[in-house]
């Protein structure tokens, strides 16, 4: 069958302005083509799959019943916008998504004017919406509808409901579109869980008070203080012939739903209603995580972001063979629950990650002491020093990028009172298609200065064991324990776990002209890299020798391998996962402008930049920590 046949109507729209040109009976039609276009495409160039088929008749209504991109659609967490992108200008470049110079992996103002605000992380769609609601009032711009689209997982984030409360008491005409999913990657959890799934507002009664207070408008009668006091009658009424208190409309945010998010045509009908109202309002649809995919709608967790599968089946294709090593992730999951049983006072903590870090394993093996806690990175680390405080000991495991967002919690909340809460940064360094919203890069540099926290990386999985089993010893205090994505260098990963002696490094290879210093699982790479300076030196004649040290921390540092490389060396090779301005690399040079030591030293990390998307490989060799990058730094450094 050919293309034309299939997306007959979808290869006519190029923008949203293309789509009002047709009639609202061809609508589902449309959502039909969107949903085998996302199928087809990211069978074979994976990316976030079952969010996005959940959010197709939302996508298209918004964009049919808006002036877009005058009127402003704000993404909450832009995994669901696929469908959006294919209808604003980059259907031919679909193919591209995730891919290194291709079109980016979550909406970017830098790439599109229909991608109205930069949206990687959770909660943000309220706050962004309403300064922007703000602005078309003092621009001049009175007329221009502003929509936040957020699901329910992101509701459970206390910025989510910041935005609410000022969204309740700054004047503006936003419209929140609640895409309630019973998801946000794994299950939702939570009271906000609950409480949506059995909300409910009767439409008559909405269009009743709708048609009184225009009545009322009419004749005079509505002073803003009048209709705040209305308002809050009605409220309480509502309240009380449905038995139900409605927390949006106890905040007076008007209150609509829910409706079905896979009726576009109820949709479209629901939005030009209550497009023109005044005042905040929210919209509360629900939909399926997957809908229209049957492997995705049975098993939506799998496949939020399954990686390449067959379209017909639904079966995940995988090229890995043979006994590989595991996942830094997965030897976590399975170390914690090693050493839970050994200690009593071990708990596991996650904000809504439960199957990406998999603390999901200590779920199902202790359920009683893991905890997710929703998508809450700052709650997540202060329930921890909770627990701390009164004699647990929390391994709170959050991706480095979504860890920036407890900042403040870590400082005042653990660092402070020297509480010994293990936090462990899965995603550390460079993540690949997700791009510069989910590298794990700035966690050093940002933690470096707190009073009194550890914080280490392993050169692999045994060293990732012999960390966590470290931080449970008594009187650690806060305890960081950053690691990558992915696999990490060995397949026999068990072993005897054993205490490491804080702020010790360890000499991996004995040399004289160079030294390198690594941090964590890149140290690998400088191994093999090490390898091949030293053979293309050796095939131009001249003896190589470079030395390699593990660093294993970067704070408190190695004093003791820094004395001996700042005295016996020339030139430093400095090697780390994350950013260099303050990461590691500039605690060394701070020690030897300390000490009065003047090697000449090579910062080697992620630089003053922020990287886009694309493999990992890819990205490690254009911003030169590849292997290859590393032995012509090697090589460079001697001439």
């Amino acid at each position: 069958m050919s293309e034309k046949n299939v997306h007959n109507l979808l290869l006519g729209i190029t923008y949203p302005e293309d789509l009002r040109k047709l009639p609202i009976e061809q609508l589902p039609q449309v959502c039909s083509e969107l949903r085998s276009e996302i199928i087809k495409e990211l069978a074979d160039n994976p990316g976030h799959f079952a969010s996005c088929l959940g959010a197709v008749e939302l996508t298209v209504a918004l964009h049919y019943v808006y002036n877009t991109p005058d009127d402003r659609i704000v993404w909450d967490v832009g995994h669901q916008a696929y469908a959006h992108k294919i209808l604003t200008g980059r259907r031919e470049q679909f193919h591209t998504n995730r891919q290194l110079g291709g079109i980016r992996p979550f909406p970017s103002p830098k790439e599109s004017p229909y991608d109205t605000f930069t949206c990687g992380h959770a909660s943000t769609s309220i706050s962004a919406a309403l300064g922007m609601a703000v602005a078309a009032r003092q621009t001049g711009h009175d007329d221009r509808k502003i929509i936040a689209v957020i699901g329910d997982g992101s509701m459970s984030g206390g910025l989510a409901y910041e935005g609410l409360n000022n969204a309740s008491n700054t004047p503006n005409d936003i419209l929140i579109v609640l895409n309630d999913n019973n998801m946000s990657i794994d299950r939702s959890v939570g009271g906000m869980k609950h409480y949506l799934h059995h909300l409910h507002t009767s439409t008559a009664y909405n269009n009743l008070r709708n048609r009184a207070a225009q009545r009322l408008n009419r004749w005079g009668w509505l002073s803003k203080d009048r209709q705040q006091q209305i308002l809050r009658f009605n409220n309480s009424l509502k309240s009380l012939l449905n038995n139900q208190h409605n927390v949006f409309e106890g905040m007076n945010i008007r209150y609509f739903g829910p409706v079905d998010g896979h009726n576009v045509v109820e949709l479209v009908d629901t939005l030009r209603q209550i497009m023109h109202m005044k005042g905040p309002k929210l919209l509360h649809i629900h939909t399926v995580k997957g809908k229209g995919y049957e492997p995705a709608e049975k098993a939506p967790t799998i496949y939020h972001a399954p990686g390449k599968f067959d379209p017909e089946t639904g079966e995940r294709i995988t090229t890995e063979t043979g006994n590989l090593p595991p996942r830094y992730q997965d030897v976590f999951g399975h170390t914690i629950v090693e050493l839970a049983k050994q200690n009593p006072s071990i708990v596991g903590v996650t904000p809504a990650m439960p199957t990406g870090c998999s603390l999901n394993i200590m779920m199902h093996a202790m359920p009683d002491r893991a905890f997710d806690v929703g998508i809450a990175e700052g709650h997540a680390v202060t329930f921890s020093a909770g627990m701390a405080q009164d004699g647990l000991l929390p391994y709170c495991n959050i991706y480095s990028a979504f860890a920036q967002r407890a900042y403040d919690n870590v400082i005042h909340d653990v660092a402070i009172s020297g509480l010994n809460v293990v936090m462990c940064l899965d995603r550390a360094g460079i993540v690949g298609e997700d791009g510069p919203t989910h590298h794990g890069v700035f966690d050093i540099p940002s933690l470096r200065p707190i009073p009194g926290i550890t914080i280490c990386s392993p050169l692999d999985e045994h060293e990732l064991r012999h960390m966590m089993y470290t931080a449970q010893l008594p009187d650690m205090g806060p305890f960081v324990i950053r690691y990558p994505r992915g696999r990490s260098e060995h397949a026999d990963w068990r072993c005897e776990m054993k205490a490491l002696e804080i702020g010790r490094g360890r000499c991996l290879k004995e040399g004289s002209e160079v030294a390198i210093l690594s941090l964590g699982p890149i140290g690998n790479k400088a191994t093999r890299a090490i390898a091949q300076a030293e053979e293309q030196a050796a095939a131009q004649g001249h003896t190589l020798h470079v030395a390699h040290y593990d660093m294993r921390f970067a704070k408190p540092l190695d004093e003791e391998i820094l004395h001996h490389v700042g005295t016996h060396f020339r030139h430093i090779i400095t090697l780390e996962d994350g950013a260099i301005q303050g990461g590691m690399g500039s605690a060394i040079i701070e020690y030897m402008a300390d000490h009065g030591l003047t090697p000449r030293i090579t910062r080697l990390g992620i630089p003053d930049a922020f990287i886009e998307h694309g493999t990992p490989e890819q990205l490690y060799h254009i911003i030169g920590i590849d292997e290859q990058g590393i032995a012509k730094t090697i090589l460079e450094t001697i001439e």
